[in-house]
């Protein structure tokens, strides 16, 4: 594709005007980014729907995407009714052992910390630390209720909410039973003399998009599962909350185990008060890990990716930086585009006769 000057300023600004847009509307933008999230999950299984025939019935676009958000909407109740309240009697039962804990602390680990640093360390109050803990757990009334009364502070926020909570479902259904359509108008748009290498940098976008997104979110969710049961078997009280965050931030590479450990250590020596049940929480993240790497990430996600791990932190935290937590939901797929353009850049440069000649 070769550009004269004029063409190449127009990309460029036009490259610029994007960028800059997308940092002036990211609180707005918001709703609509989950929902081509969702759209883009949702779209293969709702070409499949349309696919299958029972007898001589067959679902058209429309009655797909009902099937497809009714069985997303039961599923998402009955985890809803199942893990927050298990969440919130984990929590409850760790508060109510703390102050045994922190004692534990001033007694066991405080003094060989002194010894071992040579500097007076000054004991947790564990009367008054787990009274405050306490106090505030019981006034938030849990973690919905707590939710719903930070909320009620601001009637904006709460109206924001409620716009999100209704747009978002709506717009994932108009974006669903539109998707064809849209990207054959999309297709459209481009000069036709660009169509043959534009449809090639999609198709290799699309799978790139498609094993990031279809294929971590499957992983993200099976590890969720894996640490939280694992975590349950080793008796930790603090299990599914533990586990469901490792998983979701598994996103990023060795984030997700090294969080998960951390985690799961503290809380392991807290409840056990013995350095021995450390084992099994490692046991835990260890397997979940290995099958990650082993199974997981190539049977879902497959090599197609080809981001190192560093530049995935990279484009995390700066498109974080930048759009807050817009970025952090385009980082990867952003990465991802720009992967398979920098890949084209790079076989054209070594095609060239700037690079092949001496």
């Amino acid at each position: 594709m070769n550009l004269n000057d004029s063409q190449k300023w127009q990309l460029l600004t036009f490259t610029a005007v994007l960028a800059w847009l997308l940092y002036q509307l990211a609180p707005v933008l918001m709703p609509f980014a989950i929902a081509a999230g969702l759209a883009y999950l949702g779209d293969p299984l709702v070409d499949r729907l349309e696919i299958l025939q029972y007898r001589r019935y067959r679902l058209n676009r429309t009655q797909a995407v009902l099937v497809v958000f009714i069985g997303l909407f039961l599923i998402i109740a009955g985890l809803l009714i199942i893990v927050i309240p298990t969440i919130e009697d984990q929590i409850s039962e760790f508060i109510d052992k703390l102050p045994a804990s922190l004692a534990w602390i001033n007694h066991s680990v405080i003094p060989v910390l002194q010894k071992y640093l040579g500097r007076a360390i000054r004991p947790i109050q564990t009367d008054q630390l787990a009274t405050l803990i306490r106090n505030h757990w019981q006034t938030g009334g849990g973690v919905t209720e707590n939710l719903i009364m930070s909320v009620s502070h601001s009637g904006a926020v709460i109206i924001g909410w409620v716009m999100n909570l209704v747009l978002i479902p709506v717009i994932t259904f108009y974006l669903l039973r539109d998707w064809d359509e849209l990207i054959r108008q999309i297709h459209k748009l481009f000069p036709r003399r660009y169509t043959g290498l534009i449809g090639k940098l999609a198709q290799e976008s699309d799978e790139v998009l498609g094993a990031f997104m279809r294929g971590q979110f499957y992983v993200m969710l099976v590890l969720g599962l894996i640490y939280s049961i694992g975590l349950w078997i080793t008796g930790l009280e603090l299990a599914l909350l533990i586990g469901i965050l490792a998983g979701l931030i598994s996103f990023m590479p060795y984030m997700g185990v090294i969080t998960g450990i951390s985690l799961a250590g503290i809380a392991a020596l807290l409840q056990y008060q013995n350095a021995a049940h450390l084992m099994p929480v490692l046991i835990v993240f260890a397997v979940g890990h290995g099958l990650e790497s082993m199974v997981l990430t190539p049977w879902l996600v497959g090599n197609k990716i080809g981001l190192h791990p560093v530049a995935v932190m990279f484009a995390v935290m700066a498109c974080g930086q930048l759009f807050g937590f817009l970025g952090v939901l385009l980082a990867l797929p952003l990465a991802s585009v720009i992967m398979v353009l920098l890949r084209h850049i790079h076989e054209r440069y070594t095609d060239s006769h700037f690079y092949s000649t001496s």
